[in-house]
């Protein structure tokens, strides 16, 4: 079966499945009291893992970034409300990048790609060198001080350093 179609296949399925679910849970209202008010952004982490099972059953390794941001933004609003700190949006939002990173190395090593793993680890260092500047500055769980201007220097001197050396094709 080709690959379009068997994805939409799956798509079909899975949306069928998802609406059966919220219609037993409209029509039997007790069913969602297990979900307790901290609960709810596992929600969103439980619509990355579907993406990423919905990829896995087509065979559509491109699913993997997508199911990864939307996975990392579940746990990102999950430790932001069991905390209350809603106030580090500041800076978290540096940490998006990171999770299309992690996707990316998912997506290489299912399709055995070395440059694709390799770009997906340069967006998640990148990423955690944007959160540790930003969350410096913006009263995140550590502080640089005067001394967070160095981490920009080192992302410049990464990207020069990729510039010079990087493989003529």
């Amino acid at each position: 079966m080709e690959e379009s179609r068997r994805t939409a296949l799956v798509g079909g399925i899975v949306l069928i499945l998802l609406g059966i679910l919220f219609l037993v849970g409209q029509i039997v209202p007790g069913l969602w009291g297990w979900v307790g008010p901290l609960s709810w952004p596992l929600i969103v982490v439980g619509v990355g893992v579907l993406l990423l099972l919905i990829g896995l059953a087509s065979n559509a390794p491109g699913m993997a970034v997508p199911a990864c941001v939307v996975g990392g933004i579940g746990l990102l609003l999950y430790w932001q409300n069991a905390t209350g700190n809603w106030e580090s949006w500041a800076y978290a939002w540096t940490l998006i990048a990171g999770f299309a990173g992690v996707g990316t190395v998912l997506m290489g090593l299912w399709t055995g790609r070395w440059k694709t793993i390799r770009g997906g680890l340069w967006s998640i260092l990148i990423s955690l060198i944007l959160f540790a500047i930003f969350a410096s500055f913006l009263g995140g769980p550590f502080s640089l001080g005067k001394y967070w201007p160095v981490l920009l220097i080192l992302l410049g001197l990464l990207g020069l350093g990729r510039g010079f050396f990087r493989q003529r094709q």
